[in-house]
């Protein structure tokens, strides 16, 4: 354990495992409660994960595990400044001293235990989140459609991803609006920014229901604004081709609400229909007034200030919270029951998954990133494309897609671990308070590759 040859004039008295320790104060910022955390996976031992601290992205370190005492009891962080910021997580942070009053306890010396933990990468490529790495996912085909598909009273339905700016979870507060038109449900904030949700079965003339049962908001961009939809569910990601997609018979566009539906789709080799909606004839033209009187006061040159930034897709891996950017996403489908194994494959290829003829070797995310799949969840399978190069990850779920303003991304911390690589930014996602790490679309496929080289050659 590195101690303080001179102990600074003042010191925080502090305790870790029963023990106690003290640190000088001239790098103590403050201290507070322990905050919610984001598992790095993969990360140096010692490293707990990341939290939001004022707005900074700050690596959280057991003090117990830099000083090789047992932890796991852990109520409060002191921040520390060491050319960065670090919290350090200790049991209690009790009062101030004078060194001369704290010589029966033990002075640590924060930046040598620190540099003993971690060790910073002195360069690394950095390449702007979705910039660099979307180029090089390489050009999906050219005659297929992405499309976000979503359950309606157990019907399905889909708009173009180029239509839909995120998916939200339903949030606890939902500003309701009562005896207003059965079509708006109410409002809710986003970023700052006013969001009306209306109801997406009121607008296709369905049976409605009760509106609090419905779990996810499809937020599309309908005549220069932006509105939220209500639906049950969302399913995925599909990426279909052009020759699955059918115009709707003549004979059943006669009604309003089926005017709204712009083709029907075939996924599944054709055994499951996909109604295709017209964003752009989804409102009726007095909503669309209405919108419009409400955005009129805005300056046409601000009107694209909440569309900065890049679109995600978020997926979760038990406690986990993930996201890749969207334009590296071929599709999401559902994990299928049984996958072709491959012989003296390490354990976590899962597989190889049949996609419209084309083999795709399936690999389980919660495995490599040292999680525990959520028991009884019907898991997703994100396809994933760097070139030529396409693999199938296997999530716990894969149903949310977010925008991420430029300002809300940050650079990940510089830990030198294999598995922090992965991650080259950080957002903060200020509705939830929590931090998602952003994966590399390219370390993620390199690394998918290196680890099935290194699975296979440890099995033969």
């Amino acid at each position: 354990m590195a101690e303080i040859a001179e102990a600074a004039e003042n010191v925080l008295m502090l305790r870790v495992a029963g023990q106690s320790l003290s640190l000088p104060t001239t790098i103590v910022r403050e201290v507070t409660r322990m905050p919610r955390v984001t598992r790095v996976p993969h990360g140096p031992s010692a490293l707990l994960g990341l939290a939001n601290i004022r707005g900074k992205v700050v690596p959280v370190l057991s003090l117990a595990a830099m000083t090789g005492r047992p932890g796991g009891s852990e109520q409060r962080v002191i921040i520390v400044e060491d050319g960065d910021l670090f919290a350090l997580a200790v049991d209690r942070a009790d009062q101030l001293a004078r060194a001369e009053d704290a010589a029966d306890t033990t002075a640590l010396d924060a930046a040598a235990l620190i540099a003993a933990s971690i060790t910073p990468r002195a360069a690394r490529r950095a390449p702007g989140v979705g910039g660099a790495d979307r180029q090089e996912t390489g050009a999906t085909a050219a005659d297929t459609v992405a499309l976000v598909v979503f359950t309606l009273a157990e019907q399905a339905f889909a708009l173009p991803l180029g239509a839909i700016d995120e998916v939200l979870r339903v949030p606890a507060e939902v500003a309701r609006m009562p005896h207003a038109d059965p079509v708006v449900v109410g409002s809710i904030t986003v970023r700052g920014e006013l969001l009306p949700v209306l109801s997406l079965g009121a607008l296709l003339a369905m049976p409605v229901g009760d509106a609090a049962a419905r779990s996810r908001i499809v937020v599309a961009r309908i005549g220069g604004s932006r509105v939220g939809l209500l639906v049950d569910a969302v399913r995925g990601i599909e990426r279909v081709p052009e020759t699955a997609i059918d115009p709707v018979p003549q004979v059943l566009t006669r009604g309003s609400a089926e005017a709204r539906i712009q083709a029907i789709c075939r996924v599944d080799d054709g055994r499951k229909l996909v109604s295709v909606l017209a964003a752009e004839h989804l409102l009726r033209p007095d909503i669309t007034a209405r919108l419009t009187q409400g955005s009129a006061a805005v300056n046409p040159g601000e009107a694209a200030v909440d569309t900065t930034g890049a679109q995600f897709l978020l997926f979760r891996i038990g406690d986990g919270v993930f996201a890749v950017p969207i334009d590296a996403v071929d599709e999401v489908v559902a994990l299928p029951g049984r996958l072709a194994r491959l012989p003296k494959a390490p354990s976590f290829v899962k597989g190889v998954m049949s996609l419209r003829g084309a083999a795709v070797p399936v690999i389980d995310q919660a495995e490599r990133f040292g999680e525990i799949a959520r028991p009884g969840l019907r898991r997703r399978v994100i396809i994933v494309r760097v070139g030529e190069v396409r693999a199938g990850f296997a999530v716990d779920a894969a149903s949310e897609i977010v925008r991420i303003a430029s300002d809300a991304l940050q650079p990940a911390p510089d830990l030198d671990t294999e598995g922090t690589r992965l991650f080259k930014h950080v957002a903060r996602l200020s509705e939830r308070e929590e931090i998602v790490l952003i994966v590399s679309p390219r370390e993620l496929l390199d690394g998918a590759e290196q680890d099935l080289l290194r699975g296979m050659a440890g099995a033969s």
